[in-house]
């Protein structure tokens, strides 16, 4: 059974008539909006504000000049926002202008709005509203240095793929090996880049070095009961973005190798990756052990100049190498302050 509509005269119908706005009704709408009122007399240039815009802009009086208040614009975007005033009068319809103040030490963006072309003119005075914006255009800041940090990392991700493929291939015998050893590089870059993040404190953006290394070699130490074969002890020290990108292929060279002809090819071989960190330098230790006996290598393959080169050039250190009968050591000395680039 429907419902009965309500009659002409009955409370229900009463309260659906339109709400008759008073004085107190706009000013309660305003303040929840967060709406600040002013008017400006073109005449004698004088603007006067309510409660909202002098707590806004941090003025002691609601009567102030144009001029006066401009002085706490952003001296970056004074003179637009004088040229903008000035030109209100010949827009037609609404008009909007974003601009920054300084309160103090702290930077507020305050969007102006009203109708221009002398539209709604009251005795030479116009009418408008600011609005604090401050935190959309911080967000907007935000998302703009984001996309930008990302169009940045694209960028070197693609540089550092596009040189990895020109020398995987004077390096590799076939195709095959080509797509093999490429796809195992960018793999490694990838497990990189997703690990940058800000880091806590001051540390800068990046990584943290034995999180960087254990998720490179976490595919290596995974062989049945000899789970835990691959051990990483090194102190808390931030990597920076581009120090982690190397230091990613670093670490993939020397577990291929060691996959190849070392430890990680035997199930029973251990790994050891250990970090001394002093004033100016940091060194880091590759130790296997358990592994089939290995002796130097007659020439030194694609790998091993991509080692020497990526050492010298972005950690301005050096790398040797101990062939011991118990196993491969091998020794990075790398400069501390490369590291948080």
């Amino acid at each position: 059974m429907g419902s009965i509509p309500p009659t002409l005269g009955s409370p229900m119908r009463r309260e659906l008539q339109p709400l008759v706005w008073d004085t107190r009704h706009f000013r309660l709408a305003i303040d929840a909006a967060g709406v600040a009122l002013w008017s400006w007399n073109v005449e004698n240039d004088l603007l006067t504000m309510d409660a909202r815009g002098c707590e806004l802009w941090d003025v002691a009086h609601a009567e102030v000049t144009f001029e006066e208040l401009s002085s706490r614009i952003h001296p970056a975007d004074r003179d637009r926002v004088r040229a903008g005033f000035a030109a209100t009068r010949a827009i037609v319809g609404p008009y909007e202008i974003d601009f920054r103040v300084m309160v103090q030490d702290e930077v507020r963006w305050i969007s102006a709005r009203g109708r221009g072309s002398d539209e709604d003119i009251v005795d030479r005075v116009m009418f408008g509203i600011f609005l604090d914006v401050t935190g959309r255009k911080q967000a907007e800041e935000s998302h703009e240095l984001l996309a930008g940090e990302m169009s940045h990392r694209v960028k070197n991700v693609l540089a550092i793929a596009s040189g990895l493929t020109t020398m995987t291939s004077r390096g590799a015998a076939t195709a095959a090996d080509m797509a093999r050893e490429l796809t195992g590089r960018l793999s490694a870059l990838g497990r990189a880049h997703d690990l940058v993040r800000p880091l806590p404190g001051s540390e800068g953006r990046g990584t943290l070095l034995g999180d960087l290394i254990s998720i490179l070699l976490a595919p290596y130490d995974d062989v049945g009961p000899f789970s835990g074969r691959v051990r990483v002890a090194v102190p808390r020290m931030g990597v920076g973005e581009d120090a982690a990108t190397t230091l990613a292929l670093i670490i993939h060279e020397l577990a291929t190798n060691s996959v190849k002809y070392g430890a990680l090819s035997v199930e029973a071989g251990l790994l050891d990756v250990a970090c001394a960190a002093e004033d100016s330098q940091v060194t880091l230790i590759w130790t296997e052990r358990n592994g089939p006996l290995v002796t130097p290598p007659q020439s030194k393959g694609f790998g091993g100049r991509l080692l020497e080169r990526s050492i010298q050039s972005k950690f301005n250190g050096s790398i040797d190498y101990n062939w011991s009968p118990e196993g491969l050591i091998v020794t990075l000395r790398l400069q501390k302050d490369c590291l948080t680039r």
